[in-house]
């Protein structure tokens, strides 16, 4: 009898569990796959840590192939799911497609960020919801603090030094408290202006900060963030963003050149696509995480609107405390439909309390409905995630320590741009990749790749976010950076195309060397023989050409200079009274014959390139490379190198007129605008988390 598929969508909170208890109950009795787009499992509550330099980004991943005995793994995101023949088509991180079926699906594919009809959100606002994105903030605070501190106006050096953070739940609280900690060491070692000092604003339509938890926490870590210096203000969002700044709901303008979006979370789009009942973009399941009227089909975690047993009428919220013990009761749960052992069970749960983590010994927490505060909920809200997270729980407490006795290491790598983590995206735990695969389509929308390579090149190359400033490009190549090329998805959203100026970094368009104009070309000197220029010889007003009347007469014509070999002239070699041609009676021996010198590569004479004792060939070991060649001269019509005769830049062939420039394109010399070209790109076009 042929074992039982069972297919899992997702490594996030849900997912992780539910595949780790699969394994554990069946034992090899059952063909399990998991497909996620990354090869780890990602534990997101210590995310802010990473984003301030405290932990590094490995600590909070989990490898999947390591830690899932019994699993098979597959890469890549779900496009469709047919659930009449039971299959679920994929894509692949390179493009190539596939397809797995089943006989159980479990769909536990997370969340993504959450949008609001904001004007300018999704152009200039960054998600904090997988590890690419905290690998951005991490590098671009640390680079608006180093610009600030080398800044003369005052004006740009506040708003550098301005972060703004929108929404006061778990996730930016803790960016916020976090942040603050971070930029305050910063200035420390790259002193600003007197009397500046960063600044971080928190801001939330709720009337408190943490509204999902109790009052006590919620005042709690309101006064450790005002002590600190962070501008909470409550009952207050953001009405536009701007390349310069936020427009406030009060009407105040802020600039700043960072704005951190941690409103909330939606279901993945791929829910929707399904046809099947959803409440709020979840897809409803009875108290068994079943979907009803599919009994192959499971949901969990935060796609799944699982009714609340113990708050009737309700759904449990989309946190990872849910998240994770969906996971455990959906795999009993298709274990147990598919007879390899225990009953079904619906899903309950008791509220275990919840911890805050603020940065340093701060921290809110109430573990069993006790309420602490400072260094004990500090000990208690590490305690709580060492014990929950799957893996490397010495690295994490080694980081820890590390932190609390040596200094934080600011540097920006620079490996994630902006345009790499657009807020609007079906896969936040995957950054973009110029050219990368996937289906795409030109890019008219709100956000995407090249989101600010207008900033980045306006502030030299360091990524600042200031768009909207870039020189007018042609459009570039469909793959290269800047493109607008994306991956679609449902629910995703396109690119903004946009184009990186083919400019040196942090050097503006005008102050580029120019090369001096070609003859003939626009703004050059006229070529002999053209309008304005000077005549030809042979041309009225030009010199006389030879042979003409007035010009000087040819060798051999009357009243010239005699030809050799013609009577009164000088005699040829080998003629009589001539010098002796070589070999002949008295003239020079040839080269080996007797008597003369040997030639190359024979017996007694030089040795000839290439051959042992002689000058290496081009091109060989020790010798001068050949064209073309790393380190030789490059060869015509090649990048560097002089341009072949009849080719564009180079010099008219023979018989030819020189070409004239084009309409609309520059003078030859002058660098065309455009993309810089990436060789280093794939031009072949090729998801999550709770």
């Amino acid at each position: 009898m042929s074992r039982p598929r069972i297919l899992i969508v997702g490594a996030g909170f849900a997912g992780y569990r539910t595949a780790r208890t699969l394994s554990r109950i069946t034992r090899g009795r059952a063909h399990i796959t998991l497909l996620n787009p990354t090869d780890y499992f990602l534990y997101l509550p210590l995310l802010p840590q990473v984003a301030a330099g405290i932990l590094e980004p490995r600590r909070v991943t989990v490898s999947l192939s390591d830690s899932l005995p019994n699993v098979r793994l597959v890469l890549g995101e779900a496009d469709r799911i047919d659930l009449d023949d039971r299959t679920l088509h994929y894509t692949g991180p390179e493009g190539d497609g596939g397809t797995l079926s089943y006989d159980r699906l479990v769909l536990a594919a997370g969340s993504v960020n959450k949008l609001l009809p904001i004007p300018g959100v999704a152009e200039h606002a960054h998600g904090f919801r997988g590890l690419p994105e905290a690998l951005y903030l991490r590098d671009h605070v640390t680079r608006q603090v180093e610009l600030a501190a080398t800044d003369d106006d005052p004006e740009t050096c506040a708003a550098r030094c301005t972060f703004v953070v929108v929404g006061a739940g778990y996730t930016g609280t803790e960016v916020a408290a976090h942040g603050q900690m971070f930029t305050d060491a910063q200035v420390r070692k790259h002193p600003l202006r007197q009397g500046m000092r960063p600044r971080w604003m928190l801001l939330d339509v709720a009337p408190r900060v943490l509204p999902e938890m109790d009052e006590k926490l919620s005042a709690t870590a309101d006064r450790v963030l005002r002590q600190r210096g962070v501008d909470v203000r409550m009952g207050t969002s953001v009405k536009e963003a701007t390349s310069e700044g936020v427009v406030l709901t009060d009407g105040e303008f802020v600039a700043t050149r960072t704005l951190v979006w941690c409103v909330g979370v939606r279901p993945d789009p791929l829910v929707e696509s399904l046809g099947l009942p959803v409440e709020k973009g979840r897809l409803l399941v009875d108290p068994h995480l079943r979907v009803p009227g599919r009994p192959e089909l499971f949901a969990c975690g935060d796609v799944a609107a699982v009714p609340d047993l113990e708050h009737p009428g309700s759904y449990t919220p989309m946190t990872a405390q849910h998240a994770w013990r969906h996971g455990k009761v959906a795999a009993e749960n298709v274990a147990a439909s598919l007879g390899l052992g225990g009953e079904h069970k619906p899903y309950r749960h008791r509220d275990l309390g919840f911890v805050v983590d603020l940065g340093g010994a701060k921290a809110a927490a109430n573990p069993l409905g006790v309420t602490l505060s400072g260094v004990p909920a500090g000990a208690v809200t590490r305690g709580y995630h060492l014990a929950a997270m799957p893996g490397n729980r010495v690295r994490v407490a080694a980081d820890w320590l590390l932190d609390a006795v040596l200094p934080r290491q600011a540097v920006q790598l620079g490996l994630i741009r902006s345009w790499s983590v657009p807020l609007d995206t079906s896969s936040p735990e995957v950054a973009r990749v110029p050219g990368g695969p996937g289906e795409r389509q030109e890019a008219d929308a709100r956000s995407g790749p090249g989101a600010a390579l207008a900033a980045d090149t306006d502030d030299g190359g360091t990524g600042g976010e200031r768009p909207g400033r870039a020189v007018p490009q042609e459009k570039p190549a469909k793959g290269q950076p800047g493109s607008g090329a994306t991956q679609v998805r449902p629910g995703s959203g396109a690119a903004e195309p946009r184009s990186e100026p083919d400019t040196p970094k942090g050097r503006p368009a005008a102050d580029r060397p120019r090369a001096e104009p070609a003859r003939n070309q626009p703004g050059g000197e006229p070529a002999k023989g053209q309008p304005g220029g000077e005549p030809a010889k042979g041309q009225p007003g030009g010199e006389p050409a030879r042979n003409q009347p007035g010009g000087e007469p040819a060798k051999g014509q009357p009243g010239g200079e005699p030809a050799k070999g013609q009577p009164g002239g000088e005699p040829a070699k080998g003629q009589p009274g001539g010098e002796p041609a070589r070999n002949q009676p008295g003239g020079e021996p040839a080269e080996s014959r007797p008597g003369g010198e040997p030639a190359k590569g024979e017996p007694g004479g030089e040795p000839a390139k290439g051959q042992p004792g002689g000058e290496p060939a081009r091109g060989q070991p020790g010798g001068e490379p050949a064209k073309g060649q790393p380190g030789g001269e490059p060869a015509r019509n090649q990048p560097g190198g002089e341009p072949a005769k009849s080719q564009p830049g180079g010099e008219p062939a023979r018989d030819q007129p020189a070409p004239a420039p084009a309409p609309g394109r520059p003078p030859a010399g002058d660098p065309a605008p455009g993309p810089v070209k990436r060789t280093d790109v794939p031009d072949d076009s090729a998801k999550g988390d709770s």
